[in-house]
C-alpha cells in the first residue's frame, strides 16, 4: 500500500485550526444514523457480547422491550468525533482521545434514529497543550435524549514554539 500525501490546506474538508482558535460552545454535529439489525449483527460479531436482549425479539418482548435492545456500547460509538468535522477542524493538532464518560438515559431499539452531537463545553490550555472537553449527547427520532457524557482530546498547541 502506498503512502498518501499530506493534504494541502485547499484540499482539506474544511480549514484546520488549533486549539487557540477554538471556541466555548462550538457545535459539531455528526450524522445521524437509523440502527438496523444489520448494526446489532455487526456489534455483536465485533464485541462478542452474545446476551440474547440484543438478538431475540422473543426475548425482549417477555423482558418488556418492544423490540431489540441497542448494545450500550454500540450507541456510544456514534458519538466517534472522526465521522464528524471535529477531527478534520482539529487536523494535525489532535495528539490524543484521553477519556470519555458516558450515561445512557433511554434504551435504544431497532429502528431508532440517533442524532449525535458534541459541543465544546471547556478548554484547558496547558504550557504546550491544551485539553478539549466535548459535551456528548445523543437524542432519538422523537427528540429524547438517550446519552449523554464527555469526551477530553489532546492538542498541540499552534504557538507552543514560540514559547
Amino acid at each position: 500500500m502506498t503512502a498518501q500525501p499530506e493534504p494541502t490546506e485547499s484540499h482539506r474538508l474544511v480549514p484546520a485550526r488549533g486549539f487557540e482558535q477554538l471556541q466555548l460552545g462550538e457545535r459539531f454535529p455528526l450524522p445521524s444514523r437509523t440502527v438496523i439489525d444489520a448494526h446489532f449483527s455487526a456489534f455483536q460479531a465485533l464485541s462478542g457480547d452474545n446476551h440474547p436482549i440484543h438478538y431475540d425479539r422473543e426475548y425482549c418482548r417477555r423482558h418488556g422491550h418492544p423490540d431489540l435492545l441497542a448494545h450500550g456500547l454500540q450507541v456510544a460509538a456514534t458519538t466517534a468525533a472522526g465521522a464528524g468535522l471535529f477531527a478534520h477542524v482539529v487536523a494535525d493538532c489532535l495528539i490524543a482521545f484521553l477519556e470519555q464518560t458516558t450515561r445512557f438515559l433511554a434504551p435504544v431499539y431497532s429502528g431508532d434514529t440517533l442524532s449525535p452531537l458534541l459541543e465544546i463545553s471547556l478548554l484547558e490550555r496547558q504550557r504546550t497543550t491544551g485539553v478539549v472537553h466535548l459535551a456528548v449527547t445523543v437524542t432519538n427520532q422523537r427528540g429524547e435524549r438517550v446519552l449523554e457524557g464527555e469526551q477530553k482530546y489532546l492538542l498541540r498547541l499552534h504557538d507552543a514554539g514560540s514559547r
